[in-house]
């Protein structure tokens, strides 16, 4: 295929998210033809231009107005339909995040096009582009494909690797000047409650906490441990609603879906519910002091003993093998 692709483009705190440059990747499996990076809100810098060629995009479109400073719905759908009009893409890529999972199916809605959502890879076979995606909870997988243009897809994060990175790509921008309009919301105040650092959904590393942490003491050295490790701290629903921790790190069928490199799960049983949410991390460890937990049947690594034992000597030997 040799269509334009856009991606909508994800920033946080000013920096480009990693899953942007995973949906580049993406785009680049699905077309041979120019891909296009949408940034909505504020204009983009030069190290943004840079990081953007270095990964494969070709060209960046940006649409600078005050009320799409903070996501709202109304005023993102107005932006995207201007990009996708000013573009005519053939390929249209989101995040499986927050924003891609609440805008993709109001666009695809809008476009009348077909919307596959949560891709984990994507193969072609016979020369047909195939979209795999996990279902029941990630206990199958089944594979998709899209029959008319626009091809519309959402990439779980941490899924699709970036491309390699390459310096010295030139990478077009242009800024499209756009009206917003006959907003039913704005966005006054954001008061962030999630822990700063490493995002989780997009965290190589995580270290995860259940009742078994007993409060947020047992969370302190959870919070210990991902630092030493440059990871993030995520928690079961359990843990959430005993107040522990907020809701904003939760893992699980109601929660967040992580796949890091490394995942720790501390003082966590192992319901589905949070095994829905975790499973298809690369590398499991189980820390819990009950051996018959279902944590353990599908970790890759499992120490039963109490977490209040075995994360202090645990956090100082990766002290040690960091500071040599």
């Amino acid at each position: 295929m040799q269509g334009r692709a856009l991606i909508l483009g994800e920033r946080k705190d000013g920096k480009l998210r990693q899953v942007t440059l995973e949906a580049t990747s993406a785009a680049k499996k699905v077309t041979s033809g120019e891909v296009v990076v949408l940034l909505l809100g504020d204009g983009s810098d030069a190290s943004t231009k840079e990081m953007l060629g270095a990964y494969g995009a070709d060209r960046l479109l940006t649409i600078e107005h005050e009320a799409l400073r903070h996501y709202t719905s109304d005023a993102f759908m107005q932006a995207l339909r201007a990009a996708v009009d000013h573009v005519q893409p053939e390929v249209i890529v989101f995040g499986h995040t927050a924003i891609g999972k609440d805008i993709a199916p109001r666009l695809a809605a809008r476009l009348g096009a077909g919307l596959i959502s949560d891709v984990v890879d994507i193969v072609e076979k016979d020369g047909v582009v195939h979209f795999v995606r996990p279902i029941y909870a990630g206990k199958a997988f089944e594979e998709r494909t899209i029959e008319k243009a626009p091809m519309m897809f959402t990439i779980r994060p941490n899924n699709i690797a970036p491309l390699a990175e390459s310096a010295g790509r030139n990478v077009q921008e242009e800024t499209l000047a756009l009206e917003i309009k006959d907003l039913r919301s704005m966005i006054e105040e954001v008061v962030k409650k999630a822990t700063s650092g490493v995002d989780l959904s997009e965290a190589k590393i995580v270290v995860s906490g259940g009742r078994g942490t007993k409060g947020e003491e047992g969370f302190k050295l959870l919070y210990e441990l991902a630092e030493v490790l440059g990871g993030a701290v995520g928690a079961s629903r359990g843990a959430c609603d005993a107040g522990y921790v907020d809701y904003a790190l939760q893992i699980g069928q109601t929660g967040k879906v992580v796949t890091p490199d490394l995942y720790i799960a501390c003082g966590i049983s192992g319901a589905i519910q949070h095994l829905a949410g975790m499973s298809a991390s690369k590398v499991i460890v189980a820390i819990n002091k009950d051996p018959e937990a279902p944590i353990f049947q599908v970790a890759d690594y499992g120490i039963v003993g109490d977490m209040f034992e075995v994360l202090p000597p645990l956090i100082e030997a990766f002290k040690k093998i960091k500071s040599a």
